[in-house]
């Protein structure tokens, strides 16, 4: 039996190709053959995929494709096509970002989402079935006409992110450290969706209200260049040049160590299929004050402070409540640990292989 994959982006460092490869190895460990297809391969990784064009191969039902969706691609007509013909499909399904975050800052970008939601609804005709990161994204599907979606959570290798944290990023975190302060951190694209905005401004209420030697650090990578710009005149205006670093393009290593020096995670995004930066701040051992929003009270459960309310005073009293009370802050990190593990990739990969031996045939 062929399990193979089709996805738009391979890229590195990023959560939907880093799932794939782990599909590929534990499908290939529980005697499946496997080969993974995308349309776009980021440099490094053209050993790990195959242009898709390459691996239309013949229909048969000895062969199942897992097309993960995420994003606009031109291959999903040629995927709408074959499933048409018979060829098994299964959509895995990660979330697309919907286009009004971004009708503002990148209309580009706002189409693709709007051109990659009709894709996906199209698929609904000829998926066999589909698989969801969360039961969020799982409810999207069902909406769109897809039988009975499976909640299969993302493929995380935490284990390999606990490798040793970048040791001068994390020694250049212990100085500022003890010069006291706390260290906030938010992990994500810059992207309109995760509102890195409000974060801004609780922090600069924080830091007026209680904690006048506070620093922030966004970490991610820039997808809508305008917002950034936005980000950094806020700053700007708020006069936190000196508190606030803005970091892309992290290694593992570095995002360790950041998570490591930190305080307090705070996440005020309000679209977020599952948010794999929460999952490694809870791995970490870092205490979660999170909007509830999306699949955020899923992905955290009961290991974070959840919000309902992301006005600037309220989100920066409840980090200062939390902060200032370490009985509470060590329980909401023995959760996140504890919840980190229920997403272990032994447990996850388990899922995985279980949904997908329900398939009709001989699996």
């Amino acid at each position: 039996m062929r399990v193979d994959q089709l996805l738009p982006v391979l890229g590195a460092h990023d959560a939907v190709g880093s799932h794939a490869l782990a599909v590929r190895r534990a499908l290939r460990a529980a005697g499946y053959a496997s080969d993974l297809y995308a349309d776009v391969v980021a440099p490094g990784l053209a050993d790990q995929a195959r242009p898709w064009l390459d691996g239309p191969g013949r229909i048969s039902p000895e062969r199942v494709v897992v097309y993960h969706a995420s994003t606009h691609a031109p291959l999903s007509e040629w995927l709408l096509a074959r499933g048409r013909r018979g060829e098994r499909i299964v959509v895995d399904y990660h979330n697309i970002t919907p286009p009004v975050f971004f009708r503002r800052w990148l209309p580009d970008a706002a189409w693709e989402m709007t051109a990659a939601r009709e894709e996906l609804a199209a698929l609904a005709a000829v998926a066999e079935a589909s698989l969801a990161d969360s039961a969020f994204n799982a409810a999207e599907l069902a909406g769109l006409g897809y039988r009975s979606p499976e909640v299969s959570p993302l493929l995380v290798d935490l284990d390999a992110f606990r490798a040793a944290p970048d040791p001068p990023t994390l020694a250049r975190m212990e100085r500022q450290r003890r010069n006291g302060g706390a260290a906030w951190l938010f992990v994500g694209r810059i992207a309109p969706n995760k509102c890195q905005h409000d974060v801004l401004a609780a922090f600069a209420v924080y830091r007026k209200l209680f904690d006048r030697r506070a620093r922030l650090c966004l970490v991610g990578g820039v997808t809508a260049p305008t917002y950034l710009a936005a980000l950094q005149r806020m700053v700007d205006h708020l006069d936190l040049e000196a508190a606030v670093e803005i970091v892309s393009g992290s290694t593992s290593e570095e995002l360790s160590a950041r998570y490591v020096g930190s305080d307090v995670v705070v996440c005020m995004s309000e679209h977020e299929g599952f948010c794999v930066p929460l999952l490694e701040a809870m791995a970490l051992g870092v205490p979660i004050v999170a909007y509830r929003a999306a699949a955020v009270p899923e992905t955290v459960g009961d290991a974070a402070v959840l919000l309902g309310d992301k006005e600037p005073v309220a989100v920066a009293t409840a980090v200062a409540d939390l902060l200032g009370d370490a009985e509470r802050s060590a329980a909401i990190v023995e959760a996140g640990r504890a919840r980190a593990r229920r997403f272990g990739l032994e447990t996850t990969s388990a899922e995985l292989l279980g949904h997908l031996r329900r398939l009709p045939g001989s699996w």
